[in-house]
Formats: C-alpha cells, structure tokens, sequence
C-alpha cells in the first residue's frame, strides 16, 4: 500500500477546508493509500509557482524524507506549471485532488460506457499537464478493458499530444455509438409507460443500498432479485454505473428506479462533462430521490453540491424528494431538542415523513414503505382511478393493465373481464372505449 503526503491549504473564502481534507483522506483510501502525515497552510491567495509558500515546500519535503512518502496529493487543482514545478523541487509523484478522483473513477469503471467516459475525462485533464504529470502517472494503473488495467500509466508517458488528441477523438466516436444504444434502451422503457424515479446524491449516501433494499423488498421478479442487486459498501465511489430496475411495490404503482454516479465536492469539470449521457436517467425522471448521509454533520454542504450539479447539468424542473439516510446513526447531541434521547433511538424521534422528505435507514429497512406512498402520492396527479370491463377477445388490454396499473379487483363476468384499475392518464384515455364507471 503506498503511502500518502496530504497538503491542505486554507485560503479563508468560506468553504470548510478541514472538511474537504478530511474528504481527500477518505478519497486516498479509496485508491488505497495511507495517509501517513498532513501538512497545512492559510494563505490569502495560492502561490503561482508552487501552489503553497517556498518555507512550506521545504517542509513537505522534509516529511516526505522523513516518513518515505511515494505520493503528495494536494486538495486542489494544480496547474501544470505547479504540478511541474512541485515535481522537481519535491521528487516525489505529484496528485491533485481532480487526478485522485479520476484515477478512482478509472479503477472502478465497470462497463463500457463508464470506461470509456472516464478516459475521456482523463485525458482531458492530462492534455495540458503532460510535462507535470510524467511521475504521476508512473504509479497509476488505470482501468480495465480499452485503458489496460496494468501499466496504462507507463504507456502515457510515451504518448505526445497528437496521439492524445487522436485518441480522444476516437473515444468520442465510440462514446457516440455506445450515447446511441443507451438512447435506444431509454426509448424503450418510456414506451412501456412506467413512470422513471431516478435516485442522485453525494457519494456514499446510501443509493445502492437503498435500490438493493428496495429489490429486496419490492423487486418484479423475486427469483432473480439478488442478481440484479448492486454492491454496495461505505467506501466513496463503490459504484459508477448507472442501473435501472423495476420497482413493483404490491399494491402500489410500479416504476422504474435508476441508480446514478454520486457526486462530490469539486468534482472534476471534464468528469462531469463525460458523464453526462450517463445522468440522462434524472433528466429524464419523473420524480428525483436525493438521498442525504443525515448522520454526516456537513449533510447541508453535500445537499448544497448535489443541486449545484445537477443545475450545471440542465436537471430542472424535476420534482424532487429529499431521503435522510441513515437516520439511525445521528448523534442525539447533533440535533436541537433531542439532547439526552438514548444513542440509536434518534429514529424514532424523527416525523418519518414530511411534504418532500423523509427520515429513514435503507439499510436497516426503516421508512420503506412510507418512502413507497411518498413517490406513489408524488406520481399520482397522472393517474386513474376506474373500472373497466374488457371483452374476452381483448386479452392484450387486460395483461398490459395487469402489468402498468395497479389492479384492485378482477372479475370474470358473462361478458368480460372487469377490472378496478389504477392506471396512467394516458392508458385511461386509450382503454377508455372499455370503461364501465369511475368511483
């Protein structure tokens, strides 16, 4: 496992730094490194040549030496002339926290979509800091498939700017034909009608686990259900792909639910850019579940950078729940007038639901259901309630209701099939030659 050198800088415009240090230790993690030591420095503006003071450089070559570093990372973003600056002063792999992010998402890229999105987004980032990063990308191994899983840095330190260039304008073409098939799928799903729920938020908010819960407890088809489950684990980034499935809560409607890329502090602008073929799935919602670590104490901030990045995206206008995940974890202390209530027992103290929001656990299972009603009374100004008597020769009408609608009751009468339905505006205007009363 390397071992890592973090160097924060505090440059007092606001933003909680401690915090955003914090994170990039959890994001070394992530790539499996130790944080072995930590140097930080308040400046009034980054210094041009080295990001941080002369005195301070010194210093982190000192600690360097002392606790043999392999890797300084910096909670920033680096310019090249910085990056090859820091280089040859400290002698040491230079990272930035953009590089750091990327390489995370380039280790766990599992499709071909999000491998290819990620090289993109990579090879954006390194076009102007190929000088600078030659050491950096000695020790990184990229990701699998097109970016060869070993030794891809290596071979990016043979490949100049035209080879670059040409390489991304080929994964561009790719990209492309992969945005084209996604299209196709997407088109696909909206013709069966079902109402889209899309899930976003900060990384490692409870997302997967909130869809293999919901699987577990609402899955279409029983049989399969652990299939279709996605990992899950507390760890930023544990998954980047986005997976729709379908949601079929009993009585409640059916819809499907997709699981997006999370999001976090600083993200790199080029990695937004490349995933946004990817977070079509929320464009396109027709309701937004942004899950929330309520037991994080700067859950605020998180909330804060999830809307700023969907705006810069072009989600708007999408009605939006907010789900207090792990609810069950906050501190008693952390909340006003809740001082004194036992350690896990926060939960209950919480209205489970709200206009817009909900307090629950995915992991423990707690506010499923209501989260359930919650979406259902959200959808339901573009449904139906009705009866509808189908003629035996119809038996199409009758399975695609049973399928897209939530029937309350069937009879087998003399003359057809009577069914109570709850269905979309738009099946009850196309079956309604079939509608027999309206409660």
């Amino acid at each position: 496992m390397e071992r890592a050198l973090l160097v924060g800088v505090n440059l007092n415009d606001g933003e909680d730094y401690q915090a955003s240090l914090e994170e990039l230790g959890a994001l070394a993690e992530a790539c499996d490194m130790e944080v072995t030591a930590t140097v930080e420095q308040t400046l009034e503006q980054v210094h041009k040549a080295f990001y941080i003071g002369t005195g301070k450089v010194e210093e982190v070559k000192e600690l360097a030496e002392e606790y043999d570093i392999d890797v300084i990372i910096f909670d920033n973003s680096l310019s090249p002339m910085q990056i090859r600056n820091l280089q040859e002063r400290l002698d040491k792999p230079i990272l930035d926290r953009s590089t750091l992010i990327l390489d995370i998402f380039a280790r766990r890229a599992r499709t071909r979509e999000a491998k290819l999105q990620v090289e993109v987004a990579r090879l954006q980032y390194m076009l102007p800091r190929l000088v600078g990063l030659h050491a950096a990308l000695s020790r990184q191994g990229g990701a699998s498939g097109s970016m060869s899983n070993r030794g891809a840095g290596e071979k990016k330190l043979e490949l100049d700017r035209r080879v670059l260039e040409k390489r991304l304008s080929q994964l561009r073409r790719e990209l492309k034909e992969v945005g084209q098939e996604r299209e196709t799928q997407r088109k696909q799903r909206m013709k069966t009608g079902m109402p889209r729920v899309a899930l976003v938020g900060y990384t490692n908010a409870g997302k997967s686990t909130l869809l293999n819960g919901m699987l577990d407890l609402y899955g279409a088809d029983e049989v399969d259900a652990a299939e279709k489950k996605v990992m899950e684990k507390d760890m930023l980034f544990a998954t980047l792909d986005t997976t729709v499935r379908k949601i079929a809560p009993g009585d409640h409607h059916a819809f499907l639910l997709s699981d997006t890329v999370g999001f976090i502090h600083k993200l790199p602008h080029n990695l937004v850019e490349a995933f946004q073929s990817t977070l079509e799935e929320a464009r396109e919602a027709d309701i937004l579940l942004q899950v929330v670590d309520y037991s994080d104490v700067h859950y605020r901030e998180h909330i804060a950078v999830t809307n700023q990045t969907l705006q810069k995206l072009g989600v708007d206008g999408v009605p939006m729940l907010y789900l207090y995940n792990k609810a069950d974890l906050v501190e008693p202390e952390a909340l006003p007038g809740l001082a004194g209530i036992e350690a896990g027992q926060v939960l209950r103290s919480l209205p489970i639901v709200t206009q817009d929001s909900i307090y629950m656990s995915a992991k423990e299972r707690i506010g499923m259901e209501e989260l359930i009603c919650l979406i259902e009374q959200k959808l339901s100004g573009g449904y139906r309630e009705c009866v509808m008597l189908i003629p035996y020769t119809d038996g199409r009408a009758v399975s695609y209701l049973n399928e897209h609608g939530v029937v309350h009751d069937t009879q087998y009468l003399e003359d057809g099939v009577q069914l109570k339905v709850r269905c979309l505006e738009a099946d009850y205007q196309y079956y309604r030659k079939y509608l027999r009363q309206e409660p």
